[in-house]
């Protein structure tokens, strides 16, 4: 990722830590079960609708047990040109992805909620609750 972007992104981070809500664009991928352990609860079971996040929404561990909005707002060419469903899902994050170029990894049941599981990949906005 570029320094610009970068600096982008972190600006636009901690603009959304000194506000209640904020949105933060990007791409979301999926995992596929068992999403048990977690890097923030261990072997403790937080349901389906759970996510992993990247470095940048990721703030030192403060995003475990942060419950995050998610939308579908795109294709990135992969798989499905359509693949939005016009929902949204809230998800608890349980997990980290350092170093992934998705700023989401969503548990295989949210991302279903969302989009096209053929996707495999979607642009997202994410909003902190």
């Amino acid at each position: 990722m570029g320094v610009i972007i970068r600096y982008l992104l972190m600006v636009t981070i901690a603009i959304c830590l000194t506000s209640v809500e904020c949105t933060v664009t990007g791409l979301a991928t999926f995992y596929d079960p068992p999403y048990v352990p977690s890097a923030c609860f261990g072997n403790q079971d937080q349901g389906n609708l759970v996510a992993g996040v990247s470095d940048d929404l990721w703030e030192g561990g403060a995003a475990c047990g942060k419950s995050f909005e998610v939308v579908c707002t795109g294709a990135t060419n992969q798989g499905d040109p359509q693949p939005c469903l016009g929902e949204a899902v809230t998800v608890i994050i349980v997990d980290h992805n350092p170093g992934a170029a998705a700023i989401i990894n969503l548990s295989a049941d949210a991302f279903a909620t969302i989009a096209n599981l053929d996707a495999g990949s979607v642009c997202v906005t994410v909003n902190t609750i």
